[in-house]
C-alpha cells in the first residue's frame, strides 16, 4: 500500500457513513478557515502527510504551509492554514492531528537522541517496534528526526535473531539455510545476524558471508572487544537495553549503528491543535 491507501483506511475508520455532527450543525455550503497551532516546543513532522489528508478529504481545500517537516517549532507557532468547505475541514481535523502529533513526538525524541551522538560516526536506527498500520508514518518521522530506517518489515531483509538461531539448530545451520533460501528463491536480500556473546561472534566471523552483525545486550567492554575483533570487516549494530543515558558511551565503542525501539514505542505525542479563525 502507498500513503494514500493508509489515509483512506484511516478516514474510513473515523468517518464511517458520515460525520453526522458536522452534517447536522454546519450548513452544506459553508466555507471556513483554520490554522494548525503549536502548543509545545519540538520538531514538526507530518506536514506533508497532513496536506495529503486534506486532499483526500476534499481536493478543493486550500492548504498554506508556513513550517516544513523537520523544522524546530515553538509554542504559539502556526504550521499551516487550511481553508474551504467547513465540513471537510472538520472531517480531516482529527486524522491530521493524530498523525502529526505522533509523528512530531517521534521526530522530536529522535532528534534529541541523534544530538547526543554529535561528533561521532555512529548512526541511530529504528526497529519494527511500531504501531500496527502506522509504521509507514512512524518510520517517516524517524528520518525527519535525523535517524536512519532499519528494515521496513519482514520481507525486505533477512535478520537472523536468537530465536531463529535456536529454532534452526545453531548459527551455522541458520546461515547456511538462509543462503540456500536466497539461492533457491532468487531473492537478493541482505543478511544480518544477531549474536549474544563473543563466542557466537567468533562463530559468525569464521563462517562469514553476511552483511551486518548485531551485538545484542553486550557490555561496553564486550562491545569494544567485538568492534576490534570485527575490525571493519562487517558493519556492527549494538542493540538491547540501550538507554538515553548510555547511548553516547555505546557509540564511543566504535559500533556503526545503534538500534533503538524506544524511538517509536515509548513516545509522547507533541501537543498541536487545529483552530478556526
Amino acid at each position: 500500500m502507498d500513503i494514500r491507501d493508509y489515509i483512506r483506511l484511516a478516514l474510513a475508520e473515523d468517518v464511517g457513513d458520515g460525520d453526522h455532527t458536522s452534517l447536522s450543525t454546519i450548513p452544506r455550503a459553508a466555507e471556513r478557515r483554520a490554522r494548525l497551532l503549536v502548543k509545545e516546543d519540538g520538531i514538526v513532522a507530518g506536514v506533508e502527510v497532513a496536506k495529503i489528508i486534506f486532499e483526500e478529504v476534499d481536493p478543493l481545500l486550500e492548504v498554506e504551509i508556513f513550517i516544513r517537516d523537520g523544522q524546530v517549532i515553538k509554542k504559539g507557532d502556526i504550521v499551516l492554514h487550511v481553508s474551504g468547505d467547513a465540513q471537510a475541514i472538520l472531517k480531516a481535523e482529527r486524522l491530521v492531528l493524530n498523525t502529526m502529533q505522533r509523528m512530531s513526538g517521534i521526530a522530536t525524541y529522535t532528534h534529541s537522541l541523534v544530538s547526543l551522538l554529535d561528533g561521532l560516526s555512529t548512526r541511530l536506527l529504528d526497529t519494527r517496534k511500531t504501531t500496527p498500520n502506522f509504521r509507514l508514518f512512524e518510520k517517516m518521522a524517524v528520518k525527519i528526526g535525523g535517524a536512519v530506517n532499519h528494515r521496513y518489515a519482514l520481507y525486505d531483509m533477512i535478520l537472523i535473531k536468537d530465536n531463529h538461531v535456536d529454532y534452526a539448530g545453531g548459527i551455522e545451520a541458520a546461515l547456511s539455510q538462509a543462503r540456500a533460501y536466497l539461492k533457491r528463491t532468487g531473492r537478493q536480500l541482505q543478511i544480518e545476524i544477531e549474536v549474544r556473546n563473543l563466542s557466537e561472534l567468533e562463530q559468525v566471523l569464521q563462517i562469514g558471508n553476511i552483511d551486518r552483525i548485531m551485538l545484542d545486550n553486550f557490555s561496553l567492554d564486550d562491545l569494544r572487544t567485538a568492534v576490534q575483533r570485527v575490525a571493519g570487516k562487517y558493519p556492527t549494530e549494538a542493540s538491547g537495553g540501550i538507554r538515553e543515558e548510555t547511548l553516547r558511551a555505546v557509540a564511543e565503542t566504535g559500533v556503526d549503528y545503534i538500534s533503538c525501539g524506544a524511538l517509536t514505542h515509548q513516545i509522547k505525542s507533541l501537543d498541536l491543535s487545529l483552530k478556526a479563525y
